[in-house]
């Protein structure tokens, strides 16, 4: 329990921070939970939308809201325009747009659209990676602070991991591709505080046994021991590093699969368990953090038979995970301590490419339709309260913050709120 008391404690500083902003991907702890209140339950296309804007291209990054602000990333013309929009939470209006111009084209899948990451802010500070155009840095008006550039980062299957702030720092995980690394950047400066490589084998997108590898694991920032530790899911193991120094602290093996090394979703943690789930049907492992070095001996388990398609991360909600898979379309309970299902749902709508959230009580869920379920966190039984159609397809996850949930489909941008007008 000491890992989930520090991680109580973290998040109550958070709150106090960033009130109700939903300030990066997967909400301000990187844990899928938002402190938002009287979020709505309801919504179609026509009701209960405050706001609806176009989006130009589409693209996977999911909004956040920070300061009365809403940003979001996009891409035009093959990536060769690379956008941070921010938008007015309350209405809506367009504040101002930073474009990033880039000369090349890069590869990628087709359902890895340009534009596929989730920006992060801090309140004073919005921080974007547009992969080989650059890491940038711009003050809540939009002046640019400062800028990286970091060389070409080229992989078949394209990029689309997210920044993380946390206390003066800007956690990178780059790639995939040949070079990988994770790195801690000061946030006024942009100035690399520590730089620690990943190993990669043959040419990042294939292994020694030429299947797929690489890694769009964006990393979650927790405190084990007292120790503040950065925990990123790579190609093959699951690593924990020193937030002062980037020293690997502990890893731990088991995401190589008989299909290749990959891994899209975050590390989930449940007290001082780590979950973690590999991509293309790859395994996942459930371990204790704790110990130094190698700590594949702390394993609790590691299930590689028949899995789900697994690209969104999972939410914990009283010692239980809620996950929402692309294949099969299921949506699944999960203990963290076994690995085993305590059930599972095959959902009536597509696929889920987007990260299960909590907020206000509820789960939420928005599946590639632009249908957002949202759920009873039950042990015993799948519970829908709603399936709210959008009509619209995308593949974001939702942003929760001051009452009202914000949706991206690859066409627009939606504020949710309830009309109270009308009760």
């Amino acid at each position: 329990m000491r890992c989930s008391v520090h991680f109580l404690l973290a998040t109550l500083c958070a709150v106090s921070l960033h009130g109700e902003d939903w300030s990066a991907f997967r909400g301000p702890f990187g844990n899928g939970i938002a402190t938002a209140k009287n979020v709505p339950v309801e919504w179609s296309s026509e009701k209960n939308v405050a706001w609806k804007i176009d989006l130009p291209g589409a693209s996977n990054g999911s909004p956040i809201v920070s300061g009365g602000n809403v940003f979001v990333v996009s891409a035009e013309n093959d990536g060769h325009q690379r956008h941070l929009h921010c938008y007015s939470a309350m209405d809506g209006a367009n504040k101002w747009v930073r474009t990033v111009n880039f000369d090349k084209t890069m590869p990628t899948h087709k359902t890895n659209l340009y534009g596929g990451t989730t920006p992060a802010a801090d309140g004073q500070r919005v921080v974007v990676w547009h992969g080989s155009a650059g890491l940038f840095c711009y003050d809540l008006e939009g002046n640019e602070q400062w800028n990286r550039q970091f060389g070409e980062f080229r992989h078949q299957w394209g990029y689309g991991t997210s920044p993380v702030l946390r206390d003066g720092k800007v956690i990178l995980h780059s790639g995939p591709g040949q070079k990988v690394f994770v790195a801690g950047l000061d946030l006024k400066s942009g100035d690399t505080i520590w730089k620690t490589d990943e190993p990669v084998e043959h040419d990042g997108e294939r292994n020694d046994a030429n299947q797929y590898m690489g890694s769009w694991s964006t990393p979650v920032v927790a405190t084990v021991d007292g120790k503040t530790l950065v925990v990123c899911s790579m190609a093959t193991r699951v690593n924990a590093y020193d937030f002062l120094t980037g020293d690997i602290v502990w890893s731990c093996e088991g995401l190589r699969g008989e299909r290749g090394d990959l891994a899209y979703a975050s590390p989930v943690i449940a007290d001082d368990i780590c979950v973690a789930m590999g991509g293309f049907k790859g395994p996942s492992i459930g371990f204790h953090m704790t110990g130094r070095g190698d700590i594949t001996k702390n394993r609790l388990w590691r299930d590689d038979k028949n899995l789900p398609q697994r690209i969104g991360s999972g939410v914990v909600v009283d010692g239980l995970i809620y996950m929402a898979n692309a294949g099969a379309n299921t949506i699944e309970c999960i203990d963290p301590a076994t690995g085993t299902a305590k059930w599972q749902h095959r959902s009536a709508g597509g696929a889920h490419w987007g990260s299960m959230t909590y907020a206000d009580g509820r789960l939420y869920t928005t599946d590639q339709n632009g249908t957002t379920f949202v759920l009873r966190p039950s042990p015993e039984r799948f519970e829908q309260i709603a399936a709210n159609p959008l009509n619209e397809p995308g593949n974001s996850t939702p942003a929760f913050a001051d009452g009202a949930v914000f949706v991206r489909t690859f066409a627009h941008l939606f504020c949710i709120r309830q009309d109270n007008s009308k009760s």
